[in-house]
């Protein structure tokens, strides 16, 4: 399959991205902080209702941080480093919500000194260390969910608890001087299926109308993410998912719309970043193999994490494109055997592909620099560069 950047860029922002490029050595991330802003344009034109909470794991470059804040945005963060981070750009503490369900109540201590007072929880231990280290904070319970199944990188079931146990939960937020103040789900990563919202949603009344019966009035839906970036497979446009969940919204809560919150991060900064990697060297491992593998100086370790699986399919440009193609394997340059993007997909690569040549990642601005290995053989972090304001 042959990839033209034109799929994914204006033929000016392409042309930018490749001369930017010219000034840097391999590997890194050039993100353009231009279509960033376009992408929370669209986001809020299409899903006026919402409330967006960026969350920051997606990338958490402080260029991005304070575009998003001028802007207007909130921030989900899923750690008291990002939070520090996010505030260290001018955030006010208002504006971020505490969005991992998995924390030290040392963590919980610090993000209430800083401001912080709006939590996520899905355990009975979180909550009561919430209530212990942040006495009257807001909390949301999330919820389990399906929709594993149509996620390019779908969620286990690490976070989230079961509907009743929510209910139990929100109970034991109001025995204990919290403020039980709504519910939230996260129905995927890279979420294909919009009807997975509807489903979600629908537990969600589920939960409020319990909640009503016990005299607890829940105040906000947190959608979570789930909203696509441009991969190789296709999505609905954004204006599908937001006119859906709109109705699906509609469909149960009719005119008494709770505050609606989102958490996107791919959907706000995948598009804008271009991941830039150089062959290494091109080989077969017998004289009659057909496979033919291409190692570049960016894997698993070093930028391309959500290859595992070959879950993401990054759509790929070559300097040599317009050359004969063949199927090649792609892999990375550390010495681990787990390192190999793709071995079922094949990607049809130029048969005078040569080391030094260059390979661009598109699409790549999300979850690449931030899931980049510290110093796994040495490697160091992806280096990320930045066009546009």
């Amino acid at each position: 399959m042959k990839i033209s950047p034109g799929e994914y860029y204006s033929k000016n922002e392409w042309n930018l991205f490749k001369q930017e490029a010219a000034k840097y050595n391999t590997p890194f991330l050039l993100v353009n902080l231009d279509i960033v802003r376009r992408s929370y344009q669209e986001l809020e034109e299409h899903f006026p209702f919402s409330d967006n909470y960026y969350a920051v794991k997606a990338n958490p470059a402080p260029e991005i941080i304070q575009l998003l804040d001028s802007l207007g945005c909130c921030f989900d963060v899923a750690s008291i480093y990002e939070m520090e981070r996010v505030l260290s750009c001018g955030v006010v503490p208002e504006k971020i919500s505490f969005g991992n369900t998995i924390k030290k109540l040392s963590d919980i201590q610090l993000a209430y000194k800083k401001g912080v007072r709006l939590f996520a929880t899905d355990s009975e231990d979180d909550l009561r260390s919430i209530a212990a280290a942040a006495p009257g904070s807001r909390i949301y319970v999330r919820i389990l969910t399906e929709g594993a199944a149509s996620a390019d990188w779908p969620l286990s079931r690490k976070f989230g608890c079961h509907p009743d146990m929510a209910t139990d939960l929100l109970l034991l937020a109001r025995e204990l001087k919290l403020n039980p103040y709504g519910v939230s789900f996260h129905v995927g990563s890279q979420q294909r299926d919009v009807g997975t919202w509807d489903t979600a949603i629908s537990i969600t009344k589920y939960i409020f109308d319990n909640m009503s019966e016990q005299n607890i009035r829940l105040e906000m839906i947190n959608l979570g993410g789930g909203l696509p970036a441009n991969y190789i497979s296709k999505t609905n446009p954004l204006e599908v998912y937001a006119s859906e969940i709109k109705r699906y919204l509609e469909e149960d809560f009719g005119a008494d719309m709770p505050r609606i919150i989102m958490e996107p991060g791919r959907a706000l900064v995948g598009n804008a970043g271009v991941l830039v990697s150089e062959v290494v060297m091109v080989a077969r491992k017998s004289r009659v193999a057909v496979d033919r593998w291409v190692f570049l100086d960016a894997g698993k370790f070093n930028g391309l994490a959500e290859t595992w699986e070959e879950c993401i399919k990054y759509p790929l440009v070559c300097e040599k494109a317009d050359f004969a193609c063949e199927d090649g394997i792609l892999a990375g340059p550390t010495c681990d055997s787990q390192d190999v993007m793709y071995e079922d997909y094949r990607y049809r690569i130029p048969v005078n592909l040569c080391p030094g040549d260059r390979v661009y990642w598109l699409t790549a601005g999300a979850y690449t620099a931030s899931y980049a290995s510290v110093d796994f053989n040495g490697f160091p972090p992806l280096k990320t560069y930045f066009i546009g304001k």
